[in-house]
């Protein structure tokens, strides 16, 4: 991998600081930088990925229920009920 220069501007209070912060903990800015540019670029992969994989998601919900293939509301609602209700009484149950 071939490596390059970065320049940029920072006001030179944060620049001190920064390489103060560094040293006290036995790095340079420059790693740190690479570090937190790294991340980043990770970061937004991830979400990147999320996003695609949620759009997928919700596509196959809508081409699903444009099919046809939905559960009434009313089925969806009284399955919960009865869930929400065992719950409640293994709660009791174990008070």
């Amino acid at each position: 991998m071939g490596e390059s220069t970065f320049t940029f501007r920072v006001d030179e209070a944060l620049k001190s600081a920064f390489a103060d912060a560094a040293k006290a903990h036995d790095r340079t800015g420059a790693q740190l930088i690479r570090d937190f540019m790294r991340n980043y670029v990770s970061v937004q992969r991830e979400a990147t990925e999320h996003d695609a994989w949620f759009r997928r998601q919700v596509q196959d919900g809508l081409d699903s229920a444009n099919a046809g293939r939905v559960v009434p509301a009313t089925q969806v609602e009284t399955e919960f009920a009865a869930r929400r209700a065992a719950t409640r009484q293994r709660i009791a149950q174990s008070e």
